[in-house]
C-alpha cells in the first residue's frame, strides 16, 4: 500500500480551509488543517509534509513570520510553501513572499484547477523523493547484509577447522592410549601393526589439517597416502 502524502493547510478562517479541502480532495492525499501559524509549527514538529499552503494575512503570527520559522528549522526548511493572500499589495509584497522562502505566491480568488495542479506537482516530487530514500535504505541494508555474509563466510572455515582439530585431537589421545595399552599387554603383532597404521593415518590427517590453517601452509595440502 502506497503511503499518502500530507498537505498542510494554514488559514485562520474555517471557510477558507473548507474551500481548500474541497479543491484538493481530488488528489486523494492527507489534508491537515492549522488555524494559525503557531498551530502549523506544532504540526510540523511531528509530521512530514509534501507542501504547505500558507495564508499570508493571519492575526498574531502572519504567514511571513510563520514561513521564517519553518525555514529556520532543519527538519522543515526544504518543504515547499505556497503563499495564499486575498490582498495584492503589488510587486513588493510578492517579493517579500518569495524572500520568505515561498515557491509560489497566489492571490485570492484563485483558479481551483491551477492550485490543484501546482500542489499536485509538489506531491509527486515528494513521493518520488520518498521512493528514492526507501530504495537507498534498502540498498544500504543489502550491502551491509552482503558484507556481514562475506565476513561470516570468512570466519566459517576458521571455525570449522578449529572444530575438526579438536575432534582429531580427541582421536589422537585415544590412539596414543591404545598404543600404550598394546605395548603394556604385549599384544600380538597384528594388533600392534594396526595401531601403528592408525597412528600414521592420524599423523597424515594432522599435517593436512595444519596446512589448511592460516599462516601454516598454502591451504591446498593433501592427505599423505599410506597403505
Amino acid at each position: 500500500m502506497v503511503q499518502k502524502a500530507k498537505i498542510l493547510l494554514v488559514d485562520d478562517r474555517p471557510e477558507n480551509l473548507l474551500a481548500l479541502e474541497a479543491i484538493l480532495s481530488a488528489l486523494d492525499q492527507t489534508l491537515v488543517r492549522a488555524s494559525s501559524g503557531e498551530e502549523a509549527l506544532k504540526a510540523l514538529l511531528t509530521d512530514d509534509f509534501a507542501v504547505i499552503l500558507l495564508d499570508v494575512q493571519m492575526p498574531g503570527m502572519d504567514g511571513f513570520e510563520t514561513a521564517a520559522h519553518i525555514k529556520r528549522r532543519e527538519r522543515t526548511r526544504d518543504i515547499p510553501i505556497i503563499f495564499l493572500t486575498a490582498i495584492n499589495h503589488g510587486p513588493h509584497h510578492t517579493f517579500r513572499g518569495y524572500a520568505a522562502g515561498a515557491v509560489d505566491y497566489i492571490s485570492k480568488p484563485f483558479d481551483p484547477w491551477v492550485l490543484r495542479a501546482k500542489v499536485s506537482v509538489f506531491v509527486d516530487l515528494y513521493m518520488k523523493n520518498c521512493q528514492l530514500r526507501e530504495q537507498a535504505a534498502l540498498l544500504r541494508l543489502q550491502l551491509e547484509g552482503g558484507a556481514k555474509s562475506a565476513a561470516a563466510e570468512t570466519k566459517e572455515p576458521a571455525g570449522l577447522l578449529a572444530e575438526l582439530s579438536a575432534r582429531l585431537a580427541a582421536v589422537e589421545e585415544q590412539a596414543e592410549a591404545l598404543s600404550k595399552q598394546l605395548d603394556d599387554d604385549s599384544a600380538d603383532a597384528a594388533a600392534v601393526a594396526t595401531a601403528a597404521h592408525l597412528e600414521r593415518k592420524l599423523t597424515g590427517l594432522r599435517r593436512a589439517l595444519d596446512a589448511l590453517e592460516p599462516g601454516t601452509g598454502s591451504g591446498a595440502a593433501s592427505v599423505p597416502s599410506q597403505g
